[in-house]
């Protein structure tokens, strides 16, 4: 290791990182499978509910992270259930920025599910384009091209 301005650097056993799971908060699961099965196409791995609460985690077709849809009072207190619901009916969080390999065939699918359409197809200035809808729960979703 060497030493640099009060920094050890560690060149030998550098880790690598990864993401396995994301946490989306959703009031009704299965509103939420609607939109993020049936529209977005994700496949469910696994349904589990336990104490009145259901955790459905959904995934992208060959790769490796689930995206866990939960209900905000699970797990919680009242009070913090409460908080994080009022947050997501509000439409304050934001779930999800997704890429498609058609963005315009995948717009209009989502579209015609009946998802809330907050921005058609746009090319940003940051060099992106994509698209925005709100999940039944009021997550942002924003989907760009890949």
């Amino acid at each position: 290791m060497k030493k640099r301005e009060n920094y050890l650097f560690a060149y030998d056993n550098l880790m690598t990182v990864t993401i396995s799971s994301m946490f989306i908060p959703v009031h009704d699961p299965d509103l939420a499978l609607a939109f993020y099965r049936d529209a977005l196409d994700l496949e469910v791995r696994s349904d589990v509910a336990a104490g009145g609460f259901r955790w459905v985690t959904v995934a992208t077709p060959g790769h490796d992270v689930g995206i866990v849809l939960f209900q905000p009072h699970g797990g919680r207190s009242q009070a913090e259930g409460d908080a994080l619901l009022s947050l997501v009916t509000k439409g304050s969080l934001q779930a999800a920025i997704f890429v498609s390999d058609d963005l315009d065939a995948t717009f209009e699918k989502v579209r015609a599910s009946g998802a809330e359409v907050l921005q058609e197809p746009t090319a940003q200035p940051w060099g992106v384009t994509d698209c925005a809808f709100r999940d039944p729960s009021g997550n942002l979703v924003r989907i760009a091209q890949a």
